[in-house]
């Protein structure tokens, strides 16, 4: 009895299904849009939007795993079915309901100009003949376009908020639009900037998905938003970054805690993890990358050789596109536009390295031909005349020589790469530039935080640099 007793106990108190394993969803975030996500000074990502949904899953029995790419590459990827959703402080508009299956509002805002602290512009009516700075993508940047002709003005776009921000403190433009609850953290945690109008319409923000999901994702978000709004966890979200209704006296004393020695070693100590990080991924990304890009180029550059015109077209063909498509294109097309068109995810990493193999493969491939062609012709002839056939004297005969000229070509192609990882933040790869836009985002020191990454890149290159010059001196002595 004690034996079936014990194993009717094992057996029903064994938890379900449903309790064994909660579904993970995956959701992109912008990198920077203080208070709804941006990075502490432990470099972990918080803000109203991260901590909504996970009390929103925690409401509903799964688990959100968020990811910081910026707001562009995040509505990209949710366009490619790449992930489950994106919380971003995305305003709810007509577009985005037509394309994306969006959330009940969460978050009243409205889009504000701001200018530069001081700044004789004083009302819209100012901005006549001016530039002015908007984000990609966003709702404030649809309302300044829509206002543009009215008011007699220009626009210039970027990436991220910061950028913006900076353009507008730098006077290359004399204001910007953005969201007001994000303004105006901004402007209460020291950014240089004061707003001079009253958001002329109210909107929302949301959460949007996929349309046309066979899950039940959309009804659990709308449920656990109603439910954390019933229990007063939403407004306990709120006041802990917004305070009772204030912004300036919450976030002056955060951002003294959080910001205690803002010289350039002060930031340097603080950040060098974070930093150290990104150029691990972008040395991981650089030497994964360079090796298969070193075989498919070997590989096209020697089939542009071969004694048949057919493997010589897909040579050249090959060349030609990969080496014709701008980087940032062909990471997008990979990234986003081929999940489009096939319905299959790419993971980031994934992307980026057949983004970077492409393209550096393509130009691997023009130097190797480039290489062999230096070989004296001569050299063919003599091993064909003894006997040799093609293949074998390509292999004993031109390819040893022709490596010598290429050794170079290949470090140098080392160093391309290097700098071209940077790219591939724009699909979110956490490598040293992406690295250094989240530390941005946050502390708001743009010129010294690029001049760091600049210095580590600079580094870097100035060593496979000197590392190029000394092979290329062993070979040629």
């Amino acid at each position: 009895m004690v034996g079936l007793a014990t194993l009717f106990t094992a057996v029903f108190a064994q938890p379900t299904p449903t309790q064994a394993a909660e579904k993970t969803y995956t959701f992109y975030t912008d990198v920077g849009y203080a208070p709804f996500e941006f990075a502490d000074k432990n470099n972990k990502y918080v803000g109203i939007d991260i901590d909504l949904i996970h009390a929103i899953g925690k409401a509903e029995g799964f688990k959100a795993t968020v990811k910081p790419v910026g707001f562009n590459a995040a509505v990209q990827a949710l366009e490619a079915k790449q992930i489950d959703g994106v919380i971003a402080g995305m305003t709810i508009t007509p577009e985005r309901q037509q394309k994306f299956a969006m959330s009940k509002p969460y978050y009243p805002t409205g889009p504000v100009a701001a200018v530069k602290k001081g700044s004789n512009i004083h009302s819209l009516k100012d901005l006549r003949g001016k530039r002015v700075a908007i984000k990609t993508g966003t709702a404030a940047a649809d309302y300044a376009t829509s206002i543009q002709k009215k008011y007699g003005f220009t626009t210039v776009t970027f990436d991220d908020s910061n950028n913006m921000y900076q353009d507008v403190i730098t006077g290359n433009s004399v204001a910007c639009f953005d969201d007001q609850p994000v303004l105006q953290y901004s402007i209460a945690t020291g950014m240089k900037l004061q707003i001079v109008a009253k958001p002329e319409t109210v909107k929302y923000y949301g959460i949007a998905l996929n349309k046309g999901r066979n899950d039940d994702l959309l009804a659990k978000i709308n449920a656990g938003i109603k439910k954390v709004k019933a229990d007063g966890t939403y407004d306990k979200i709120v006041a802990k970054y917004l305070g009772n209704g204030t912004v300036a006296s919450q976030q002056k004393k955060n951002a003294k805690t959080q910001e205690s020695d803002r010289s350039f070693f002060g930031l340097l100590k603080e950040n060098r993890t974070t930093l150290l990080d990104g150029l691990k991924e972008t040395l991981y990304l650089t030497v994964v990358a360079i090796v298969c890009a070193t075989i498919v180029g070997v590989l096209i550059g020697l089939l542009g050789m071969m004694p048949n015109r057919l493997a010589r077209g897909v040579s050249t063909t090959f060349v030609y596109i990969f080496r014709g498509l701008p980087l940032l294109v062909l990471a997008l097309f990979v990234y986003t536009g081929i999940p489009s068109l096939t319905g299959t995810k790419i993971p980031a990493f994934i992307a980026g390295i057949v983004t970077l193999t492409l393209n550096e493969g393509a130009y691997t491939a023009a130097f190797v031909k480039g290489g062999i062609d230096a070989v004296e012709i001569g050299q063919m002839e003599a091993a064909r005349s003894l006997g040799l056939p093609w293949r074998k004297a390509m292999r004993y005969v031109i390819l040893p020589q022709g490596l010598k000229i290429m050794i170079p070509s290949f470090i140098n192609q080392f160093i391309i790469t290097l700098k071209d990882t940077s790219i591939l933040s724009v699909i979110g790869l956490m490598e040293l530039t992406q690295t250094g836009k989240i530390i941005i985002a946050r502390n708001m020191e743009g010129f010294k935080i690029w001049t760091m990454v600049a210095l580590i890149y600079l580094i870097i290159i100035t060593l496979l640099t000197w590392l190029s010059r000394w092979v290329e001196h062993r070979v040629n002595n």
